[in-house]
C-alpha cells in the first residue's frame, strides 16, 4: 500500500537547524522514498511498511542522540499536489 507521511521535527537543542537537515538527508538516502521538503514540514511518499520502518529508525536515532519532538500525519494513500481536485490547485 502506498502511503504519505507529513513529518515535522523540532530538535530541542542548539544547532537545531542542522539536526533537522541531517534527519531529512538520512531519509533521502533511501531511493524508494520520495521526499518533498517544505518550509514547515517534509512529505514522504512510498510503501507504507518501508516509510514506517525508516521513520521509526531515524526518529530513534535522534531520540538516542538528543532531544526532539516529531509531529506526523499519516495517510494510506498518495496525497500529492498533482492528485488534488482541480478546484484546489
Amino acid at each position: 500500500m502506498i502511503a504519505t507521511i507529513e513529518i515535522s521535527m523540532y530538535a530541542l537543542t542548539d544547532g537545531y537547524e542542522q539536526k533537522v537537515i541531517d534527519f531529512i538527508q538520512r531519509v533521502k538516502q533511501n531511493k524508494n522514498i520520495r521526499v518533498e521538503v517544505g518550509g514547515l514540514s517534509t512529505m514522504l511518499f512510498g510503501e507504507y511498511d518501508l516509510l514506517m520502518q525508516v521513520v521509526k529508525e531515524e526518529m530513534k536515532y535522534d531520540f538516542d542522540n538528543g532531544k526532539a519532538v516529531f509531529l506526523l500525519k499519516i495517510a494510506g494513500s498518495e496525497l500529492t499536489k498533482e492528485k488534488l481536485p482541480d478546484i484546489l490547485k
